[in-house]
């Protein structure tokens, strides 16, 4: 039995009625991976890197991609061990050498409300245009838009409002992830003139014609 029908039978209760097949793929970033049914075949692809892991965290991803599939709730213990990996993997990841405008930033705010104790993840540009700024847990990646470049204050917020999803991660229930929570909202409000700064990436956002202010990966 492969990690595909092990995954399925344990979260629905019953052998998989699919063709199944796992992949391991040199395409993804990080530990990143995706799920396909075609017809009654079922593919799950992973990142090369998840080859090194644990069986029991590799069925908590892919009863995640199961449930999203198929649209269902539900929890297991390897689900459990799979988001306790996801909020510790920053550890293992090799970082960049960051833009050197994106490191001030990053060690300004490290500075001021971290006490300069946070580990720095990678930090890059986006050249995308869906958001300002975005933290992708499973590559430790933190991305600022080029839009931000006119005006630092508001490349400051951004790289604040990114480091508190690196610093507070996440909590789950019934397969839900909570990404700002009270503390996260707490701790955002603190930021000097939020409110002003916020109006102003309002603005950038309508005229850049990107689609959100922040993002999850």
């Amino acid at each position: 039995m492969n990690l595909v029908d092990k995954s399925y039978q344990e979260i629905f209760n019953e052998s998989n009625p699919y063709i199944s097949e796992i992949k391991y793929s040199n395409a993804f970033k990080g530990f990143n991976a995706n799920v396909r049914l075609s017809k009654n075949i079922l593919i799950i692809k992973l990142s090369k890197q998840w080859k090194n892991i644990s069986e029991e965290i590799q069925i908590g991803l892919i009863q995640i991609l199961l449930l999203k599939l198929f649209k269902k709730k539900a929890t297991t213990h390897n689900i459990d061990f799979y988001h306790n990996f996801l909020r510790n993997v920053h550890v293992a990841i090799p970082k960049n050498i960051p833009p050197e405008i994106l490191k001030e930033s990053f060690d300004r705010i490290n500075g001021l409300f971290f006490n300069g104790l946070m580990e720095r993840p990678n930090i890059k540009f986006g050249n995308g245009i869906n958001r300002l700024g975005s933290y992708e847990y499973g590559t430790d990646t933190l991305t600022i838009s080029k839009h931000l470049l006119t005006d630092l204050e508001a490349l400051d917020y951004v790289m604040y409002h990114e480091m508190l999803h690196k610093k507070h991660k996440f909590y789950t229930i019934n397969n839900r992830s909570y990404h700002h929570t009270k503390k996260f909202k707490e701790m955002e409000a603190k930021f000097p003139n939020n409110k002003k700064i916020e109006q102003k990436l309002q603005k950038i956002v309508r005229k850049s014609k990107i689609k959100e202010i922040f993002g999850l990966d």
